[in-house]
C-alpha cells in the first residue's frame, strides 16, 4: 500500500492509494479500473484544479481579510465545479495535465479566471464580495446554494465562456426554462448582429460556415447546478444508488458539500467511498512570474485523492452538470429519466417539461434567485452553515 505523508503548516494528512478492487472507478463520468488503469486515475485526478486556502493575498475589498483559511473551503469547492466546467468548456473533459508540460494559453486563461485578485472572474475576492448580496458578510460561511447563486451572478460577466447557468431550485429541474436560457443568443446567428464577439466564443470554435454558424448559436454552454437537501441530519441511504449514477454520466461535473465542519469537491466514487479534492490545505498565494507565465502545479493535486464513506455525507449537497450542446442536455435528459426506473434509487429531484402550476401559488416557498424573500431562501438551503465553526484568522 502507497501512503504520502504531507505537511502543510501544522496540519499533516496521510493520503491511501486506491483500494485493490474489483469495484469500478468512476471520475466525472469515466469508468476505471483500480488493476490496469492506475496510473489514468491519478492523472485524471491530477488534471482536476484543485483550489485550496490560501494566504497572502491581496485584502479582499482592500480592507478585508488576506487569507481564506477557516471559511473559504465551500467557496474553493465552489470554483472547482466552476473550474470543471471551464475545462469542459475550453479544453474538453479528455485534456490532462502533466506536470513540466507547456500548457494552452487556453488553460492559463482558464486559471486566470480563478487567481486570487479582485478582477479575476470567480476569485475569492469576487465570490466573496458578489455574496454580500445574498446576505454573506466577507468572511462568513457559505452553504452550497449560496455558492451556486454567486457564481451564476459572476459568470454573466464572462464573455469569453459565454456560458448558461441554470440553478434548478424545489428539486425539480423545469427543461423548458433550460431551454429557454440556453437558446437566448438566438439573436446573434448572423454575424453582423455580434460583431464584439469573437467567433470562437460564439461558435464553439467551429469553422466560420454561416449555415453550421446559425446552427451552432442555438445553444449556449450550460453549467446546471441543482441545490438539494437528501435527508435531515444525514442522508437518507435511499437516494446513495442516484447519488452513484450522477458520478456516472458524461455530464458530470461532481458534487459540492461535505461533513459537518468541512466542505469537499466531490468527484467520483469507487464501492460505498466517495473520492474528493479537499481545500483544506493552506497555500501561499500565487503571483505571475516574471516572464508572466503563473506557477501552476500548486493548482493540482498530486497525490492520490481523499475518500469517505458516503454515509458520512453532509444531506445539504449541490450536484453540477455540464451540457456542451443540445444533444448533450437531451441526452442527460434520457439518463435522469432511466435513472427514475432503476431498483432502489429514489430520485434527487424531479425532471419536468415545464413549471408545474403550484409553483406559482404565493404561499408555496419561493425560491427563485432574486426573491425577496432571501432570508426564507438561506435558512431553507443553508440552514447547514449553524453546523460550521468558523475559525478564528
Amino acid at each position: 500500500l502507497f501512503v504520502a505523508t504531507l505537511t502543510y503548516d501544522t496540519l499533516r494528512f496521510e493520503y491511501e492509494d486506491f483500494p485493490e478492487t474489483k469495484e469500478p472507478v468512476w471520475i466525472l463520468g469515466r469508468k476505471y479500473s483500480v488493476f490496469t488503469e492506475k496510473e489514468e486515475i491519478l492523472l485524471d485526478v491530477t488534471s482536476r484544479l484543485w483550489f485550496t486556502y490560501r494566504k497572502n493575498f491581496p485584502a479582499i475589498g482592500g480592507t478585508g481579510p488576506t487569507s481564506d483559511t477557516g471559511w473559504g473551503c465551500m467557496l474553493r469547492c465552489g470554483q472547482m465545479i466552476f473550474a470543471q466546467a471551464l475545462v469542459c468548456r475550453h479544453l474538453g473533459r479528455d485534456w490532462r495535465w502533466i506536470k513540466g508540460k507547456r500548457q494552452t494559453d487556453n488553460y492559463f486563461n482558464v486559471l486566470n479566471a480563478f487567481i486570487d485578485k479582485k478582477d479575476s472572474y470567480y476569485s475569492i475576492h469576487q465570490i466573496a464580495q458578489m455574496g454580500v448580496g445574498e446576505g454573506k458578510s466577507i468572511g462568513q460561511w457559505y452553504g452550497p446554494n449560496t455558492v451556486a447563486q454567486v457564481l451564476k451572478k459572476l459568470a454573466t460577466f464572462d464573455t469569453w465562456s459565454s456560458l448558461a447557468v441554470h440553478i434548478a431550485m424545489d428539486n425539480t429541474v423545469v427543461m423548458e426554462e433550460i431551454r429557454r436560457l440556453c437558446q437566448s443568443n438566438v439573436l446573434c446567428a448572423g454575424a453582423a448582429a455580434c460583431p464584439a464577439l469573437e467567433s470562437d466564443v460564439l461558435y464553439n470554435g467551429c469553422p466560420e460556415d454561416v449555415g453550421l454558424r446559425e446552427r451552432l448559436t442555438l445553444w449556449k454552454p450550460l453549467v446546471l447546478l441543482i441545490p438539494l437537501r437528501l435527508g435531515l441530519t444525514e442522508i437518507n441511504e435511499a437516494y446513495i444508488e442516484t447519488l452513484k449514477h450522477c458520478f456516472m454520466m458524461p455530464q458530470s461535473l461532481g458534487v459540492i458539500g461535505g461533513k459537518p465542519n468541512s466542505a469537499h469537491y466531490f468527484i467520483g466514487y469507487v464501492g460505498e467511498e466517495l473520492i474528493y479534492l479537499d481545500p483544506h490545505t493552506t497555500q501561499p498565494a500565487v503571483e505571475p512570474g516574471d516572464s508572466g507565465c503563473l506557477p501552476d502545479e500548486s493548482f493540482h493535486c498530486q497525490h492520490p485523492p481523499c475518500r469517505m464513506s458516503i454515509a458520512e455525507l453532509d444531506p445539504s449537497i449541490a450536484v453540477g452538470f455540464f451540457c456542451n450542446t443540445e444533444a448533450d442536455f437531451n441526452d442527460w435528459c434520457q439518463q435522469i429519466r432511466k435513472l427514475s426506473l432503476v431498483r432502489g434509487a429514489l430520485p434527487m429531484f424531479e425532471l419536468v417539461e415545464r413549471q408545474p402550476s403550484h409553483f406559482s401559488n404565493p404561499d408555496v416557498l419561493n425560491l427563485t434567485p432574486d426573491s425577496s424573500d432571501a432570508d426564507r431562501l438561506e435558512r431553507f438551503f443553508d440552514s447547514e452553515d449553524e453546523d460550521f465553526e468558523i475559525l478564528s484568522l
